[in-house]
């Protein structure tokens, strides 16, 4: 995902690039900066309101009339009207200072979702309750998986997991992520390796799944 961070805020410009790695990052700290960076290839702006050469809404407004690029609103202005007036503008999210960067990195991952599943599922991919791709063909309704033909027993958890992870291929699911989504059930601890000993699992029923690991991030299924 290639995401166009502005924020004239430097260390809070530089926090919010190291927690958002293993995205492709672009860093403008004014909206002339920005204008010059943007094009059709990034697929998310988080953009400050108060900047010093604008304002983020004005930004956004001009943003709005050529591109459907996905925008998140990262402000000090947490008035109702601010936020309202915001998501009228055309944000799809909006976040208020001060703010947890695993908030962001969750609303960041939301959007991701948001997008894999608008798109036509390029190299194989998920439509309705189903993927193929490469001789794998689940079918999440049915619960019925194969490989290469043969039928393979997944484990609800195992099911959680590889869904995440197919619906979102192409992109980086951070451990803390699935962790969440996996174990949503109001759990007050889940085993540290809970998700390693799933994934190791996943992969022996799947052998020759393109399910690689983002050393110190997560996991991602290839597109390839």
């Amino acid at each position: 995902m290639k995401i166009l961070i502005v924020e004239d805020d430097r260390a809070l410009n530089n926090g919010i690039a190291l927690s958002l790695q293993g995205e492709e990052i672009l860093q403008a700290f004014s909206i002339a900066q920005a204008r010059r960076m943007f094009d059709e290839s990034i697929d998310l702006i988080i953009l400050d309101i108060n900047l010093p050469d604008g304002s983020g809404l004005d930004y956004c407004r001009e943003v709005r009339q050529g591109s459907k690029t996905a925008i998140i609103f990262l402000t000090a202005n947490d008035m109702e009207i601010d936020i309202v007036t915001g998501l009228e503008m055309g944000a799809d999210d909006y976040i208020t200072k001060p703010f947890s960067l695993m908030v962001l990195r969750a609303r960041v991952n939301a959007i991701q979702r948001r997008k894999t599943a608008a798109e036509d599922g390029k190299q194989g991919g998920m439509q309705q309750n189903c993927f193929r791709q490469n001789g794998f063909s689940f079918d999440f309704e049915q619960m019925v998986f194969t490989a290469e033909g043969e039928t393979v027993e997944l484990s609800k958890t195992e099911q959680k997991l590889l869904r995440l992870l197919v619906s979102n291929c192409g992109n980086t699911l951070s451990r803390d992520m699935l962790i969440d989504r996996i174990w949503s059930d109001g759990a007050e601890f889940v085993e540290e390796n809970a998700l390693s000993v799933t994934m190791n699992r996943l992969r022996a029923k799947l052998p020759g799944a393109p399910i690689k690991t983002v050393y110190g991030i997560g996991y991602v299924w290839g597109k390839g």
